[in-house]
């Protein structure tokens, strides 16, 4: 059974940092492609960063460019999501994705993604 259990989430200052965790199970990290998501309230849920199987094409949302950085670590089945300068705007739900079937390719579209985590509260501060 495929399962992905986001940690790391909390409140924070605006321009701190978190670093969001994925732990995945069930499935090999480098098998399958992998996104973070988020949703803050009353808004559409949106991707933040994705990354292909292979780990050699990213994909970053313009808003979070030069802030944010994903990365995996296969032998512990993991999917980190580091957050620098966070802020306010920065406040949502984020959420752990992942896509077997189009593996070496980068998925944006959250639509095409099967398997997705609980989410963890990110709130930043003024």
């Amino acid at each position: 059974e495929v399962q992905l259990v986001e940690s790391g989430g909390g409140l924070v200052q605006a321009g701190g940092s978190l670093r969001l965790s994925c732990a995945a199970s069930g499935f090999t990290v480098a098998d399958y492609a992998l996104g973070w998501f988020r949703q803050a309230p009353g808004k559409e849920r949106e991707a933040v960063s994705c990354v292909s199987s292979t780990s050699d094409s990213t994909y970053y949302a313009d808003s979070v460019k030069g802030r944010f950085t994903i990365s995996t670590d296969n032998s512990k089945r993991r999917v980190y999501l580091q957050m620098n300068n966070l802020k306010p705007e920065d406040t949502a739900v984020y959420f752990c994705a992942a896509n077997p079937r189009d593996r070496v390719s980068v998925v944006v579209v959250k639509e095409k993604y099967d398997y997705w985590g609980q989410g963890t509260q990110v709130t930043v501060s003024s």
